[in-house]
Formats: structure tokens, sequence, C-alpha cells
């Protein structure tokens, strides 16, 4: 069992570097911000969500 939680975990932390890349690449057109913004991964996505209008909600 934590052999599925340990890969569901790397598979969070992947995920959340791959949105922050994503989206900075498609601000800033980068490639330091986004590797910066990549290591920082889940806290960038949800920066972005939050300063966003509408937040969340889109």
């Amino acid at each position: 069992m934590s052999q599925v939680r340990s890969g569901a975990a790397q598979a969070g932390i992947g995920l959340g570097s791959a949105l922050a890349v994503a989206i900075s690449w498609s601000l800033h057109k980068s490639i330091v911000w986004a590797i910066v913004q990549g290591f920082f991964g889940w806290f960038y996505v949800l920066y972005f969500a939050l300063t966003r209008p509408g937040g969340f909600a889109g």
C-alpha cells in the first residue's frame, strides 16, 4: 500500500510542476521563469488561480 501512495505523491508533484510550467510559459514566454515556477509547482498554480479575476470559479 505504501508504494501506491508514494507513486501518487510523485504524480501529484509532477502534475503541479507541469501546470506551473505551462501557465508560466503562456504568460511570460521565458524558460527561466518556467523553471523557477515549475520548482514551486502547486504553490504557483494556487497563486495564479487566486490572483486572477474569478479565481477558481473561472
